[in-house]
C-alpha cells in the first residue's frame, strides 16, 4: 500500500524538478535583463555627458563671439572672419546637440524597457519559486491541492516569464 502511494508521488517529484529548472531559467534571464538595464543606463548617462559637453562648448563659443563683436578692434576684417567661423560652428553644433539629446532619450526608453522586462522576470521567478514550495508540501502532506495550486502558480510564472521574452 505504501509503495502505491510512493508511485503516485513520482509525478509530483518530476513536476517539482521541472519547476525548479524553470525557476533557474527565469532567474538567469532576469539577471541578464537587470544587467542589460544597468549597462544601458550607463550608456544613457554617457550620452547625456556628451550632450552636456557639446552644450557647454556651444555656450562658451557663443559668449566668446558676443564679446568679440563688442570689442573695438584695429583689424575689423580679422574679427569678422573669426565671428563667421564661430557662427558656422554654432550652427553646426545646433543640429548635433539635438541629435545627442534625442539619442540620450532613446537610450532612456531602452533602459525603461529593460527594467520592465526584468520586473516581469522577477515576478515569474517568484511565482515559480512559490510553486516549487507548494508542490513540495504535497510530498509531505500527500494532499494534492497543494500540488495543483503550485502548478497553477507555476503556470502563471511561466506565462509571466514568456511575456518578458516577447517584450522589445
Amino acid at each position: 500500500m505504501k509503495e502505491a502511494g510512493e508511485k503516485g508521488m513520482r509525478h509530483v517529484s518530476l513536476a517539482i524538478s521541472v519547476l525548479a529548472v524553470l525557476v533557474a531559467m527565469v532567474t538567469v534571464l532576469g539577471h541578464r535583463s537587470h544587467t542589460e538595464a544597468i549597462l544601458m543606463q550607463t550608456r544613457a548617462a554617457d550620452q547625456w555627458n556628451q550632450y552636456q559637453a557639446k552644450k557647454i562648448r556651444q555656450e562658451q563659443v557663443s559668449t566668446t563671439a558676443d564679446l568679440l563683436s563688442l570689442q573695438p578692434s584695429s583689424n575689423d576684417e580679422a574679427v569678422q572672419k573669426k565671428l563667421a567661423e564661430y557662427r558656422s560652428h554654432l550652427q553646426k553644433w545646433d543640429g548635433e546637440i539635438n541629435e545627442e539629446q534625442e539619442a540620450a532619450h532613446d537610450l532612456e526608453r531602452e533602459v525603461a524597457g529593460a527594467e520592465r522586462r526584468a520586473n516581469r522576470y522577477d515576478l515569474g521567478e517568484a511565482l515559480l519559486e512559490i510553486s516549487v514550495v507548494l508542490s513540495s508540501i504535497t510530498l509531505l502532506t500527500r494532499q494534492r491541492r497543494f500540488f495543483f495550486f503550485g502548478l497553477c502558480l507555476g503556470l502563471l510564472g511561466v506565462i509571466e516569464g514568456a511575456t518578458a521574452l516577447l517584450m522589445h
